[in-house]
């Protein structure tokens, strides 16, 4: 087994709060462990280019409270092709960085996978996605922070809400997956929650903002995941509710890439420091195309292709409680 000497580090897609704080608990472990660490800037394309950076202890500190990463992110369609691969492992052999730890989401993985198989290079995978929509851990990194985001944002609209007798419906991310809108949802208590798991339908949300209406609910707030399938978009939702109860002023809020920023939460910057740990030790043991992760609270490691190819499921009992609280 090939002894581990030094280990680039490298956030790559959609930047997600927790991102620093890994990146800091790699290169703490790294210096730990006596191994030499770089940072990679703008992802794969900063490898393409070589632009790294060599980091210690000390290169990182005061980062584990910024959201973002310093790295920065970045996609990279040259590193889609066989030639930008090949620039990439030279650049890494030529700084003599002999393991990856990569940072992101199902796109950066897919992409470490087939440079792992390429050149057989040593791969440990974070997941860094506010989405939450990757297999093999309960929580990915950024997920709790924004979850804490779009509750305050929440809270806030409600209070105009009720002072004006308005139904807002308030667009959170989650194109393929409804795990935002629904915590976050039921957590700001929302009149109703709409996800793309489960297909409401136009008319069925009318009866039921008819059901509220009729409780005595003089306002209401709807959280639309972006994937949604029961309009083309929220503004179409807005149009039809206004088309069907008149009497309800209707307004939309598109929360948008506020919910990526921030500082991380103590959840976030406790996962991300734990998940540092683990993604240096499983290199340093020789192992390789992990991804780790957090499952029933104790951190875990998955095989990177079935992160990949599997799917973080809705938690179906968190549905039925948000049905119930909706009366």
């Amino acid at each position: 087994m090939k002894k581990i000497k030094k280990i680039g580090v490298m956030t790559s897609g959609g930047d997600s709060p927790g991102m620093n704080a890994a990146i800091r608990s790699v290169v703490r472990t790294c210096a730990f462990y006596k191994i030499e660490c770089a940072g990679i800037y703008r992802g794969y394309q900063g490898m393409i280019e070589g632009d790294f950076i060599d980091l210690n202890a000390r290169s990182v500190k005061g980062i584990i409270n910024k959201g973002g990463t310093f790295l920065k992110s970045a996609r990279s369609k040259e590193f889609m092709t066989k030639e930008g691969r090949a620039k990439a492992y030279k650049a890494l052999t030529d700084a003599n960085i002999d393991a990856l730890v990569t940072i992101g989401g199902d796109g950066t993985f897919t992409g470490a996978l087939v440079f792992n198989k390429e050149y057989n290079f040593p791969i440990i995978g974070i997941p860094g996605t506010i989405d939450n929509d990757i297999a093999g851990t309960s929580h990915t990194l950024g997920y709790d922070t924004t979850l804490n985001t779009v509750v305050e944002v929440i809270d806030k609209i409600r209070d105009t809400a009720s002072s004006h007798n308005r139904l807002f419906f308030i667009e959170v991310m989650g194109r393929d997956v409804g795990h935002i809108a629904l915590n976050a949802g039921v957590g700001a208590g929302a009149e109703e929650i709409l996800i793309p798991e489960e297909d409401l339908g136009l008319e069925r949300l009318v009866d039921s903002l008819n059901r509220s209406k009729e409780s005595g609910k003089s306002s209401s707030i709807v959280v639309v995941a972006e994937g949604d399938k029961t309009g083309k978009n929220v503004f179409e939702l807005k149009d039809y509710v206004n088309e069907h109860m008149p009497e309800y002023d209707v307004r939309v809020s598109v929360l948008g890439h506020m919910q990526r920023g921030g500082s991380p939460s103590c959840f976030d910057r406790v996962l991300a420091s734990r998940m540092g740990v683990t993604a240096v030790e499983n290199l340093r043991d020789g192992k390789s195309n992990l991804m780790v992760g957090l499952i029933n609270d104790k951190i875990a490691v998955t095989p990177l292709q079935k992160a990949i190819k599997g799917q973080s499921k809705i938690n179906k009992e968190l549905i039925r409680v948000s049905d119930i609280m909706s009366v």
